[in-house]
């Protein structure tokens, strides 16, 4: 037993580790909400959204960050009808953001290591931003295209 590390190896140290997580969509209170919940409980991937969190190996930077692409709006109730039927969102709310943050931890649950990446995995990320097209097309061009 005393042979076994539970370290990162050497093939794997210094490389940051990329992850994908799934939440519930954000809706306005009342109906719309009740169904996006309903959906995302019973694992509906469609009416999920999708971001993607790096873990940096280096000792400076102890949180994870998370970066993601959604409407301007999500609470929008047109956004959420947009996103309930497959329809595009209409072109006044068609304008997605790509949204940067810090997490304290990785979250328990809908969250799947993808793997380590080469390099500097936040600036490469800070890098794809800044030439991801914020055109909204949900289904065709959403967060789950910016996550791949």
């Amino acid at each position: 037993m005393s042979a076994l590390l539970f370290t990162k190896s050497t093939l794997t140290r210094g490389k940051d580790e990329v992850y994908v997580a799934a939440v519930a969509l954000r809706a306005t209170k009342g109906p719309a909400q009740l169904l996006m919940s309903t959906a995302y409980s019973l694992s509906v991937w469609d009416l999920q959204h999708f971001m993607v969190i790096i873990k940096p190996s280096s000792p400076l930077l102890s949180q994870a960050i998370v970066f993601d692409f959604q409407p301007e709006d999500p609470e929008n109730i047109y956004t959420a009808l947009a996103a309930l039927s497959g329809r595009a969102v209409p072109v006044t709310l068609g304008i997605g953001v790509v949204l940067t943050r810090k997490l304290r931890k990785l979250p328990r649950s809908r969250c799947w290591f993808v793997g380590y990446a080469e390099g500097n995995a936040v600036d490469k990320a800070y890098d794809f931003n800044n030439t991801w097209e914020v055109d909204l097309r949900i289904g065709l061009h959403d967060c789950r295209d910016y996550t791949n």
